[in-house]
This record gives C-alpha cells, structure tokens and sequence, in this order.
C-alpha cells in the first residue's frame, strides 16, 4: 500500500531552477533516511542526494549536481523536496525518490525533468 508519488518536473532552459517534491503515501517515513535518483533511457539508475529521518541533514550529493542541487524535507506533509539550480542539459532525466538504500517496492513513475541549451 505504500506509494511515492514524484512531481515537479518539466521543461526548463539551461541555468534554470527547479524544484521537485515527492510524496509519501501508506505510512510515514519521517525515520527513514529518503534518497533523490534519476535515470535516461537506456541507463542504469543513479544516486543524485540524500537525506537523514527526524533531523532532516544531507547525507551527501553526487559529485555531479554538488553546489547546485538541495535536498530537504518536510516530515509533518510526508515529503521530500529536490531544489536545483543552474540546471544543465546533463540533467535531463527521470527523476525518482525512495528510501535509502533503495527499496525494490516502492519504486513510482518518476517526473520527467528536461533541461534544453
């Protein structure tokens, strides 16, 4: 019963900002430790950022979206947020939240996130 449900993405110009949000449905997760992923047709899933439970501290960001990316959270509406900023054409992708380390289970849709030059 448990559902991630991703939104947030869409179509930005290269330098542009954006902010997810990822929605926890069937339980609460304000304990867990909720992580930020994206993945490109035809690639494997990648780590983007991640986040502590009840203290709400960044666990670390991929070296690739460091100094731009922010990862924060709202434990009181079950949510997590991805802000980035200077976007880049290399972040086009689908972007996906769950735990961390992921759970096989709660895998959702993704939001689309397209960044154009």
């Amino acid at each position: 019963q448990v559902r991630l449900v991703e939104s947030g993405g869409g179509l930005v110009q290269a330098g542009g900002s954006l902010r997810l949000s990822c929605v926890a449905y069937g339980r609460t997760f304000s304990r867990d430790v909720m992580g930020w992923f994206r993945q490109t047709p035809g690639t494997e899933r990648e780590f983007v950022a991640a986040i502590s439970g009840r203290n709400g501290m960044s666990l670390g960001y991929a070296d690739s979206v460091k100094g731009r990316f922010t990862i924060f959270r709202d434990n009181a509406k079950n949510t997590v947020f991805l802000q980035m900023h200077s976007l880049k054409p290399e972040d086009t992708a689908v972007y996906y939240c769950n735990t961390h380390p992921p759970r096989a289970d709660y895998w959702g849709q993704g939001t689309q996130v397209t960044v154009s030059s």
